[in-house]
């Protein structure tokens, strides 16, 4: 019998067929016939190829991995991507960083298994990627666009440095008031650098370059309290001109803007989830040291009471800085500029996700909670907030 023959019988009683014996009896085949190893090892590629044409990314397909399935089925899918990438086109930067950050596989080794075990955890992974369905294409170029200008090209600014450096200080210190602070001069910084490279953009266009366009990307919106950090990450991204559509079954919000745009909300997204939590494990000890067990919903209503005051705060630091920035622009097209730049993210937004819903935050229910959240966040007064779009 040969081998390819050994993975079809495999598939056709495995994949297509969700019941526990089919799995099994696919996986003693598999097991049986070591010379299929390579076979299925190359079906697996293709999956992985397909997964690319239907709009996934390696990031996606890690975090879908990780909630399905186990560590083991991580490191298969890790291990199946790198393999496929030396045959796929370049695919710029961020797909790039996606690659990078990988699982390692030799440095998290699982201890060997038998190869009945092996086969069936490559089946249950196959199951999992033949059954995905399509997403919203990211990469430049999709549905007929005009490419933006990429940052793969261009060295990261000194703005960028600098607001690195900003926010590596505030998840350092142990002071929340320092980190507000500081957290908010970035937020003033990106601002400005947003500013700057509207302009810079706009001159190009001038003399002739094709039109910057709006990108996308992906970031993740892991567990627990999802829904407070996707509310986080949604007022972030209101913040630097982009808007964020959250897909909850598939664990991440799809952020829409420009290129710079985009740098600055997956940088301060990450700081600030890392000042929330360690905030939040401060006010936890503080409640224990009252006699109070520590609780879900104090989590959840800290957490939603942050991500709603820092996006009052940010958004009050960008538009101060925005204004500050137009007011002694010597350029008078700066205002039309960006202007037209919010019009684009948002015909963006509107063309790959046509329909979407809102969603009411769940679970903010514990004051204390709220009361810590907004603490941490800001003294000032909260403002409401606009409801969390959901693809």
């Amino acid at each position: 019998m040969s081998t390819p023959s050994t993975v079809d019988r495999a598939f056709e009683t495995a994949l297509y067929d969700t019941a526990d014996d089919a799995l099994d009896t696919a996986a003693s085949l598999l097991a049986a016939d070591p010379a299929a190893d390579a076979e299925l090892a190359r079906r697996g590629e293709e999956f992985v190829a397909t997964a690319w044409r239907r709009g996934w990314q390696p990031a996606d397909l890690v975090r879908i991995v990780r909630r399905e399935l186990d560590d083991a089925h991580v490191r298969l899918v890790a291990a199946l991507v790198r393999a496929q990438a030396p045959h796929d086109r370049a695919r710029g930067p961020r797909w790039a960083a996606q690659l990078d950050d990988l699982p390692d596989a030799d440095a998290t080794a699982p201890p060997r298994t038998d190869r009945f075990s092996h086969a069936t955890a490559v089946l249950e992974l196959y199951r999992l990627l033949l059954r995905l369905p399509g997403l919203e294409p990211l990469e430049a170029g999709a549905a007929g666009e005009a490419p933006g200008r990429d940052r793969e090209n261009r060295p990261e600014s000194r703005a960028l440095a600098r607001i690195r450096a900003l926010l590596a200080k505030a998840e350092a210190t142990g002071y929340p008031e320092e980190a507000e602070a500081l957290s908010a001069k970035a937020q003033e910084l990106m601002a400005r650098h947003s500013v700057d490279e509207a302009l810079l953009a706009a001159q190009a266009q001038g003399s002739g370059t094709s039109p910057d366009m709006p990108g996308a990307c992906r970031i993740g919106v892991e567990p627990p309290y999802e829904q407070a950090k996707a509310v986080l990450l949604d007022a972030v991204a209101d913040a630097n001109h982009c808007r964020a559509v959250w897909n909850e079954p598939f664990g991440f919000s799809t952020v829409v803007g420009f290129e710079a745009d985009l740098e600055a909300v997956e940088l301060l997204y990450t700081s600030l989830l890392v000042q929330a939590e360690a905030a939040m494990t401060k006010a936890e000890a503080g409640q224990r040291a009252g006699g109070r067990k520590r609780t879900k919903t104090f989590r959840q209503s800290f957490l939603a009471a942050y991500a709603h005051r820092a996006g009052t705060r940010l958004r009050a630091a960008a538009e101060a800085a925005t204004e500050a920035a137009t007011t002694g622009a010597a350029d008078a097209n700066l205002l039309p500029v960006l202007a037209s730049r919010e019009v684009a993210v948002t015909d963006r937004v509107e063309r790959m996700f046509p329909q979407t819903t809102t969603t009411r935050l769940r679970g903010a229910a514990d004051p204390a909670g709220w009361t810590e959240g907004t603490r941490a966040a800001d003294a000032a007064r909260v403002g409401h907030h606009r409801p969390l779009k959901r693809g």
